[in-house]
């Protein structure tokens, strides 16, 4: 093998190839037998590349060697090439598959029955509580967003504080164990609420339950200094921990404060739930305080504190692109221009639809809430790095997923449109290189009732 092939072994990438450099390359597929192929060797052709880093590439294709992508074609190196398949992709466009972060995808599917509610665990700190050991393989959500371009989902615990940790699965697999791309991945934090219910005894709908307002300061007071404890005792373990390599007495094993130490050292990232600008600013400031290596997933008012966000390195899971306005002083659409301020801030914002059943149910529409964004004023690029590349770069996979590079993994999707429009449709996905089916409950019942019986 030479040529396009050699080059992608040392992964170069140039100049788009001209209509007549690809008839070349398509010709040479046709005589491949002539020289020597290494085995699932694919070749995606005649399509548009977004590479997910900023370069998009015309008349291009992409070159996958068993789960890898070996090259981008862009024709400084088009000789000789021989590979198992070729598959022309008639003008549709490549993108890299999309990562659904902050999700309860695989942990829900009948908001209404209990049964298939798995995302919850009881208790205000357990950190121990590992979400992707509960994925539902077979979720009828999964095929339906797979079918959108969604190729990564990153399920998350809920239900107290400090709610455990979450992992990153692949949409294809048997079992979780087959699915898990990286575990854990991030620990989940959500911030106590920040506000006081100032409604008098005689008008609270439940007088028995109603608190003063000192009552109600002090107890949200207490739910921080016990967060802040948590955290103290978890770093009293770790330290106790390398104190033992010294010859000291080992402290005695707890799976809370074990799982807590990659995130005191600060080797994995915590990710804080809030959406209030008070719930914010302390957290950020906690944050800062405890050298957190801190991820604000949520961010409704983010934008009111873009400044300090940036000046904290702490990227945004903007999950409220189509939420409604939180007060009667702000514009319609404050939410459509957010992602915006805070990138002209200097922020990162990562795209989600949010932890909930119904957002689980809705998790296919994610280009969509990046596409209103765009259609405010956020780049197009930087958009499709908010679903693919700075997802991967969160999780700690930026060097396998996220973006069509010679060497990462090959997931990535043909498109016969551009992805933000909702006009366009996913016709084909690879997943590490194999190709996955896009049939869906969806489909199956399209197929089932364009076929029914007319009356005559």
């Amino acid at each position: 093998m030479s040529g396009l092939a050699d080059a992608a072994r040392r992964g170069l990438r140039a100049r788009p190839l001209s209509t007549g450099m690809l008839l070349a390359v398509v010709i040479l597929m046709q005589t491949a037998q002539l020289f020597p192929a290494r085995a699932q060797t694919t070749l995606l052709y005649n399509a548009t590349v977004h590479t997910g880093t900023g370069e998009t590439f015309t008349n291009s294709g992409v070159l996958i060697d068993g789960q890898k992508i070996s090259l981008v074609l862009d024709g400084k190196a088009a000789t000789r090439l021989a590979v198992h398949d070729m598959i022309d992709l008639k003008g549709q466009h490549i993108y890299p598959g999309l990562i659904a972060v902050d999700s309860i995808l695989g942990l829900t599917e009948i908001e209404g029955v209990r049964a298939t509610q798995d995302f919850k665990e009881v208790g205000d700190y357990v950190p121990d509580v590992e979400s992707w050991v509960a994925v539902n393989p077979d979720s009828e959500l999964l095929p339906v967003a797979r079918a959108n371009g969604i190729a990564y989902f990153e399920p998350i615990p809920d239900g107290g504080i400090v709610a455990g940790q979450s992992g990153l699965l692949a949409m294809t697999g048997w079992t979780p164990e087959q699915m898990i791309v990286k575990k854990p991945a991030a620990l989940h934090v959500f911030w106590p609420s920040m506000e006081l219910n100032i409604t008098p005894k005689e008008r609270s709908a439940e007088p028995a339950k109603w608190k003063s307002l000192e009552d109600q300061a002090k107890e949200r007071s207490a739910t921080l200094r016990g967060l802040a404890d948590f955290f103290d005792e978890a770093r009293a373990y770790a330290k106790a921990k390398e104190a033992a390599t010294n010859g000291l007495a080992a402290p005695e094993r707890i799976p809370a404060w074990e799982a807590m130490l990659p995130y005191v050292r600060g080797e994995l990232p915590i990710v804080i739930h809030a959406d209030e600008v008070r719930q914010i600013k302390s957290a950020v400031q906690w944050a800062g305080t405890n050298r957190i290596k801190g991820i604000l997933a949520g961010g409704r008012d983010a934008w009111m504190v873009a400044d300090l966000l940036a000046t904290n390195r702490i990227p945004v899971i903007y999950e409220h692109t189509f939420t409604q306005p939180a007060r009667d002083t702000e514009s319609y659409d404050v939410h459509f221009h957010a992602p915006e301020v805070l990138r002209a801030a200097g922020v990162k914002v990562i795209f989600s639809m949010g932890p909930s059943s119904f957002d689980a149910g809705m998790a296919r529409n994610l280009p969509y809430e990046a596409a209103q964004a765009i259609a405010f004023g956020y780049p197009k690029e930087e958009a499709l790095k908010g679903v693919t590349f700075y997802p991967a770069e969160m999780m700690g996979v930026a060097g396998r997923l996220g973006s069509i590079e010679p060497g990462k993994d090959a997931t990535l999707g043909g498109c016969d449109g551009d992805i933000f429009d909702i006009r366009a449709n996913v016709k084909r996905m690879w997943i590490a290189g194999k190709e996955v089916s896009l049939e869906s409950r969806h489909t199956r019942l399209y197929e089932k009732y364009k076929n029914r019986p007319r009356p005559e």
